[in-house]
């Protein structure tokens, strides 16, 4: 079975945007975007809440069409078009590329779509982690630290009523400062 993966940037701080929804510190280079479109491009689904899809939506449908996008960005574009994705919102009534709508977080229907999606599931936006982690149907935990202190903004992982025990599974810097630390739920089977 699939694993659902929690994939986000963050601050040193804890924060996955600063003020006002900015992620310009983000330290995306040609390397750590060539291991982003290996990743995703193995996974079977991607996961978002609404406000990340429109994010994406309004981007990759067409950035490989620009001349100045190239490289591992360029590729990125058909990845994430071609890729089923699934949008949690109660709002969007239509979505495309290859995306479906889902109005709620249901356990049952995110199991179904672990045994059927054909590789790991990437779930992106910091309220729909929210609700998948308040419903322990995070699997995995993928966490790009950048090197930056930003002191304020939006923290990655909500206060919960809940605790996990994780177990670091890899562990990779990149050329340019930022860290990937990649957990397990240690409660998981066969860990």
């Amino acid at each position: 079975m699939s694993n659902v993966v929690l994939m986000m940037s963050v601050s040193l701080d804890g924060y996955i945007e600063g003020p006002h929804q900015d992620i310009s510190w983000h330290r995306v280079d040609d390397e750590l975007h060539q291991h982003f479109n290996d990743t995703i491009g193995q996974m079977g689904a991607l996961l978002s809440g609404r406000v990340t899809y429109e994010l994406m939506a309004g981007y990759w449908p067409t950035a490989d069409a620009d001349p100045a996008v190239t490289g591992p960005t360029a590729e990125f574009a058909g990845i994430w078009r071609d890729i089923p994705k699934v949008v949690y919102s109660r709002t969007i009534e239509r979505a495309g590329w290859n995306t479906r709508i889902v109005r709620d977080v249901v356990p049952e229907d995110v199991r179904e779509l672990k045994e059927r999606a054909g590789g790991d599931v990437g779930l992106g936006g910091a309220g729909l982690a929210a609700a998948f982690l308040r419903q322990g149907l995070v699997d995995e935990f993928r966490v790009y630290v950048h090197p930056v202190l930003l002191g304020r903004g939006k923290r990655l992982f909500p206060e919960l009523d809940t605790s996990a025990s994780l177990r670091l599974v890899e562990s990779r810097a990149f050329g340019n400062g930022v860290v990937l630390l990649r957990y397990e739920r240690a409660d998981a089977p066969g860990s």
